[in-house]
């Protein structure tokens, strides 16, 4: 087993030799170190000096590499796939979840340098490197993600720095805990979001902490949406004179977020209301639950999910480091748990017009299983 495991380092190094990418080292904030090669941002002039830090987590699905890259909820952390071949099918931009990766960094086993796709405009790796983005490839990714597993969540450094500077630079990085991402990935005014002009459809007020465009696209099905920045207050959401509030995905630490669950508090009851994930946490805060940091998140897209109603399985995808605690809350049910660990996976406030789900229900990527919540809150918005 390990003369196998040194044949297969020994032929990624010949590999990464070829394409005459220089070394680089991923660092965990435990002192863990990781050999690998530069990609990306890392391979531009001034690379060599370049150190970028996060928080790492490890995503396991096999695709939608470039709907991860895009979505905003990943800011302020380092995404490690492990499937082993990243970006074998290219980038079609229409498949962006935002206009610009929002990760710090990627960290990949192999890195496709042709691909192969009639819809793709540019190779994964130029995208990545024209938005800045660093690349650490060549990692024994299987090494570091059960490492991750059996420890836990850890901060990262990479570049082309000496191991000790690399490893100062990982324990000074803060993480997500107590940090507000949000204010960074907001948009920053409102805006309206209409899928099929000219139709007459309710209006919805969503409020963007981070919001993808698939989810978007879903609650245009519903009504034509008023995008707001994360700011907005109740007030100014029922001047609107919107149907229902939608609370979006988005980063960081729901405990550094009371603002907007006061404003969420202020609201419920008075309009219907549909959270996702970071949304499921706000709304969660706002009646009163706690959250907590979880060991290592759910970043995937085949969690299994209980819908308690029914008994029925769902399998969804997941992006979140945070959780709703399952303490009792007066008015409100739990509706669905994560089979794997049992993480509470949505709510229900049935007096209160109010619901939301911890998974993406909107799938991009993922199966396709939880979409009726959607229609659960367009028959909210209509009554």
């Amino acid at each position: 087993m390990t003369l196998q495991h040194d044949q297969r380092q020994s032929a990624h190094k010949t590999f990464h030799k070829t394409l005459q990418r220089p070394p680089a080292l991923l660092v965990l904030s435990d002192g863990e170190v990781f050999e690998g090669y530069c990609g990306g941002s890392l391979l531009d002039e001034g690379g060599a000096s370049q150190i970028v830090t996060g928080e790492i987590v490890f995503n396991t699905a096999l695709s939608g590499y470039l709907e991860v890259a895009t979505d905003p909820s990943y800011a302020g952390q380092v995404v490690l796939f492990t499937y082993p071949h990243i970006g074998n099918y290219g980038v079609s931009l229409d498949d962006r979840e935002s206009e610009k990766p929002h990760c710090r960094a990627i960290v990949t086993r192999a890195l496709p340098v042709r691909p192969s796709n009639w819809r793709s405009e540019i190779d994964f790796e130029s995208y990545l490197k024209d938005n800045g983005v660093p690349i650490i490839t060549g990692v024994d990714t299987r090494r570091l993600t059960r490492h991750l597993a059996a420890v836990g969540s850890l901060n990262c450094a990479i570049g082309r720095a000496s191991e000790s500077v690399l490893t100062q630079a990982a324990k000074q990085e803060p993480g997500t805990l107590l940090q507000d991402f949000v204010k960074d990935v907001t948009t920053p005014k409102r805006y309206m979001y209409v899928a099929n002009s000219g139709s007459s459809k309710s209006k919805i007020a969503a409020l963007d902490c981070g919001m993808k465009q698939s989810i978007l696209k879903d609650l245009a099905k519903i009504g034509d949406v008023i995008v707001l920045p994360a700011s907005t207050t109740a007030e100014e959401i029922l001047d609107l004179g919107v149907k229902g509030l939608f609370l979006s995905n988005g980063p960081g630490d729901p405990e550094a977020l009371g603002h907007i669950a006061t404003t969420v508090d202020a609201l419920v009851g008075k309009l219907p209301i549909m959270g996702i994930c970071l949304g499921h946490q706000l709304l969660a805060t706002a009646l009163g639950a706690k959250t907590y940091k979880m060991a290592f998140g759910h970043h995937g897209v085949n969690h299994p999910v209980k819908r308690l109603s029914d008994n029925q399985i769902e399998i969804t995808s997941q992006n979140h480091n945070y959780a709703v605690a399952a303490d009792k809350l007066p008015g409100v049910s739990f509706t669905h748990i994560n089979l794997n660990d049992n993480v509470i996976e949505g709510l229900a406030v049935e007096k209160a017009n109010a619901i939301s789900v911890q998974y993406h229900p909107e799938a991009a990527p993922g199966p396709h299983d939880s979409k009726y919540v959607f229609d659960r809150f367009k028959a909210m918005v209509n009554n």
